[in-house]
């Protein structure tokens, strides 16, 4: 019986797992932020090693009984980077064959029925990467937000708010409840109040407002509406450009929906899919319904030649649920 791990590195959390080449999951761990952009390599290691021993307690097994490994990681987002991340997780001491991607990758090997496609993140930030079907061309968008005129997840969506709200003030634009309802959010006077004190830094908005945005749109206001199919526009304008670089346009492929700003629904994603459909009319747009852990223990398979297999991936998730149950109840 050969073992194999797979490990999802997150600007929050860091989870782990290791199962077995039926796809039963032996053994989970949980950790803190694995994204180097924060918390250092250090910091990635840290947390890497105490989700790695948990697992392997949980499961009974040694490190050097693993056969492939499978590392999704947030903030691997340049080829140069490559050999600092590798040079970190050989600090484990791990023997198993090595696949080490973007965080992006496992959720879409994850959701598509295939292992291959586009996926599309939009949680906090967003981002957007494709894989050809044998694995060895990616597409990609540089996954810098604003900075590089990628959008939307929720910032990006905030922010935009906030200059729609400035539009009815100015009256460059209509008048919308997203006014009301950040005045309430924020506890501001009026709107002159909101706007001097966010462009003062008194007023602070975050990610974290998004759902309440999404909720003014599906309300009815027809200026925040607009807002979330712009969002969904500009998130198939993403997935556009990979299917470009990887000349996907007549084939029939998933695109996975990853993250939390796709709980908008058909506001956000039917304008999104007909974005796509006009580049890819047989694109499939799948919601990604399970951890995207699941999708680095399959790559980890495949480093040790095991090809994907949707029975695999089935048992993964069914088998994660019940081991993950004593740390879902902390």
């Amino acid at each position: 019986m050969r073992y194999f791990l797979g490990a999802d590195l997150g600007g929050t959390k860091t989870h782990l797992v290791v199962a077995d080449e039926g796809g039963t999951v032996l053994g989970f761990g949980e950790s803190g932020p694995a994204n180097h952009q924060s918390v250092g390599f250090e910091g990635m290691f840290y947390s890497l090693d105490a989700a790695l021993n948990q697992a392997l307690s949980a499961a009974g097994l040694h490190k050097e009984q693993l056969s492939g490994a499978g590392f999704g990681i947030a903030g691997y987002d340049w080829p140069s980077q490559l050999a600092q991340m590798s040079e970190t997780i050989d600090r484990l001491g791990l023997r198993a064959r090595k696949g080490i991607f973007n965080d992006t990758i496992p959720g879409l090997v994850a959701g598509a029925e295939e292992g291959w496609g586009v996926v599309v993140v939009s949680g906090t930030g967003c981002n957007c990467r494709g894989w050809d079907r044998v694995h060895r061309r990616e597409g990609r968008v540089t996954g810098y937000g604003d900075m590089m005129g990628e959008a939307a997840g929720a910032t990006e969506l905030v922010h935009r708010a906030m200059q729609l709200v400035s539009f009815e003030w100015t009256q460059r634009g209509p008048a919308t409840a997203l006014s009301r309802v950040l005045l309430e959010q924020l506890k501001a006077r009026n709107l002159e109040d909101l706007l001097e004190g966010y462009t003062e830094g008194r007023y602070t908005i975050a990610a974290d407002l998004a759902p309440t945005i999404l909720a003014v749109a599906q309300q009815g206001d027809t200026v925040a509406q607009g807002l979330v199919a712009w969002a969904g526009q500009e998130l198939g304008e993403m997935a556009n450009a990979v299917i470009r670089q990887l000349g996907f346009e007549s084939l029939a492929f998933d695109v996975v929906l990853s993250g939390s700003l796709f709980e908008g629904g058909r506001l956000l994603i039917d304008p999104m899919r007909e974005t796509i459909l006009m580049v890819a009319a047989e694109a499939r747009l799948v919601r990604l319904t399970v951890p995207p852990v699941i999708g680095a223990v399959l790559i980890g398979m495949e480093q040790d030649g095991l090809r994907l297999d949707s029975m695999v991936r089935k048992t993964l998730a069914e088998t994660l649920d019940a081991v993950r149950q004593p740390f879902d109840s902390h």
